[in-house]
């Protein structure tokens, strides 16, 4: 009986050795501004990244209007962003999921203006599924032209009758 138990122990450890590994990154800017970014780090599942790869990152007032949901989805996560330092980075691992969607989202806001598009898209994005995500995550990252794509996901995701 003690075999079994010992693989019990030993397959979550495997499994979580063959996951990709992402950190997500803040630092405070001038005032109470603060920057986020996502980056993929070396790891065993991704043989082919030798160094952190940025995936994206969102910063100023499009940050400021989707503050809250992250806020909530790290809070959950106990990552606290309210007591940056003002010199270094604060650096967190976080599970692939949440990379995913965060890069996600923060390509897909980045170059955008309106307020009420905005929340539609980061509504939208939220309520994605993993795969639905990375397959988003993924055409924008390795495609010719990525502002195509998002352009696409963004008029997927605005109701034109907002």
């Amino acid at each position: 009986m003690a075999t079994p138990r010992a693989q019990l122990v030993v397959l979550p450890r495997q499994a979580a050795s063959a996951l990709p590994h992402y950190e997500l990154r803040a630092k405070r800017q001038q005032g109470a501004d603060m920057a986020l970014e996502i980056w993929q780090l070396p790891a065993a599942a991704t043989p082919h990244i030798k160094q952190p790869t940025y995936v994206a990152g969102l910063h100023g007032r499009n940050l400021s209007l989707v503050e809250h949901r992250l806020l909530r989805r790290l809070k959950a996560l106990r990552i606290n962003l309210h007591d940056l330092p003002a010199i270094d980075a604060l650096r967190v691992p976080i599970d692939e999921e949440l990379a995913i969607n965060l890069g996600l989202l923060f390509r897909a806001l980045a170059p955008m203006r309106n307020r009420n598009y905005m929340a539609a898209v980061a509504a939208g994005i939220e309520a994605m599924t993993k795969e639905e995500a990375g397959y988003w995550l993924g055409m924008a990252m390795h495609r010719k032209y990525p502002r195509r794509v998002l352009m696409a996901l963004r008029f997927l995701l605005i109701d034109p009758n907002a």
